[in-house]
Order: structure tokens, then sequence, then C-alpha cells
């Protein structure tokens, strides 16, 4: 249940994006914003999966904890920058009020583009580092091995 509880800490992290964003343009708290965090909850926590899930294989091959961070970290820096960057370009016109009808939703893309520049920058340096004192923790440890042991069976 810890490794769920890293990636779902993303999601404050998203939060603090949002919140400097909205402040920044004077934009207000809307039910398209909302719809918004909603959407940046779901893509925030892909990144925050695909980080941790690669340093769990790599310490399922056999490298400690501390490697396997880093390396997940240089090998998924990649995915998850083009992953944030299409989709804060991609949202971009929509946030600058092009088109018939942006209006409405440009609190929505506005949300979106702040709180996913925010957390993918902490996503990349938070979340390793809650994943290194909680996976060193001796009783995190003992039950990942535990769980390892009694699955491989």
């Amino acid at each position: 249940l810890l490794e769920p509880f890293i990636i779902i800490l993303t999601v404050p992290m998203a939060l603090i994006g949002v919140i400097w964003i909205l402040l920044f343009t004077g934009t207000t708290i809307s039910v398209t914003s909302l719809i918004g965090m909603v959407l940046l909850a779901g893509i925030v926590v892909n990144n925050g999966i695909v980080l941790i899930d690669y340093a769990n294989r790599l310490r399922a091959k056999g490298l400690n904890i501390y490697k396997a961070v880093i390396q997940s970290g240089t090998t998924r820096f990649r995915p998850i920058l083009m992953t944030a960057l299409t989709t804060v370009l991609a949202l971009a016109p929509l946030a600058l009020g092009l088109g018939e009808g942006s209006e409405m939703w440009a609190p929505m893309a506005i949300s979106v583009m702040g709180g996913l520049i925010v957390a993918t920058a902490l996503t990349l340096f938070v979340i390793p580092c809650f994943y290194v004192v909680l996976g060193t923790h001796k009783r995190f440890s003992k039950l990942s091995r535990k769980f390892e042991t009694d699955s491989g069976k």
C-alpha cells in the first residue's frame, strides 16, 4: 500500500500548480477549472506510475534502491516530459481563447497546463525521494521482500 500512496502524492503537487496559475492569470475557480483538475489528476498519476513501475522492475532485476531510482529517473525522464509537453502545447490554443466557444473551456486548459507543468517538475524529483525514504524503511523492505518471495512461488 505504500507505493500507491507514493503515487497518489503527485495529485497535491499538481494542485500547487493549479492554484499558482489561477492566481497568476486571474482566473476564477469554476466548474470547468474543476473538470480540469480531475483531468489533471489522471495525467499526473500516470507519470508517477511510469516512474515507480520502472524502478520496481529494476529492483526486481537486482539493482539496489538508489541505482534503481536514478536509472528509472534518467530512463523515464524523456517519456514523462514528452507526455507533459504534448498535453500543454495541445491545450495552449484553448487557454489563449482562440476559436469560438473557447472562453468557456479556457479555465480548464489553464488549470491543466499550470498543474501539469509544476507536477511534472516535482514528480521527477519528489516522488523518487519518497520512494527511497519509504523503500529503505526497515518494515517496508521486509514487506516487499516477503511479497516478492510469496508471489514468486
